[in-house]
């Protein structure tokens, strides 16, 4: 079976959702990217979506919408997006099998490519 391109825990599906119905601007979805940043040299990005952008990776977990940045999908094949809460802080994480070190504050990662057979196969499989 291929891995999916994204994932959500229950977590991360309840919070988008309570988010989403909380806004005061049509919100259809989640939007997932990485950027270049901090030392280790990329970060996550995650917007929340009103209109699907063309070219997306489009999926659909627990009932949520998830879109991928069309250049983000090779480094976020397999990912799981989560939400934690602690006494000190909450938000999304992500357990992703492309991401090979962190910097030590959390705020940036280094991201390897993902097979691109794999991603082949991820995207047959929507």
């Amino acid at each position: 079976m291929p891995l999916p391109i994204m994932s959500l825990t229950d977590a991360a599906a309840e919070r988008v959702r309570e988010i989403m119905a909380d806004s005061d601007k049509p919100v259809i979805g989640v939007r997932v990217g990485i950027k270049n940043a901090g030392c280790a040299g990329q970060a996550y990005t995650l917007d929340y979506v009103g209109t699907p952008v063309p070219g997306d990776d489009h999926v659909v977990d627990k009932g949520v919408d998830i879109y991928v940045e069309p250049k983000a999908t090779l480094f976020l094949l397999g990912t799981v997006m989560d939400f934690e809460e602690d006494i000190l802080k909450s938000g999304f994480t992500f357990r992703n099998p492309n991401q090979t070190d962190a910097c030590g504050c959390g705020e940036s990662v280094t991201l390897k490519p993902a097979d691109l057979k794999a991603l082949a196969e991820a995207r047959a499989a929507h």
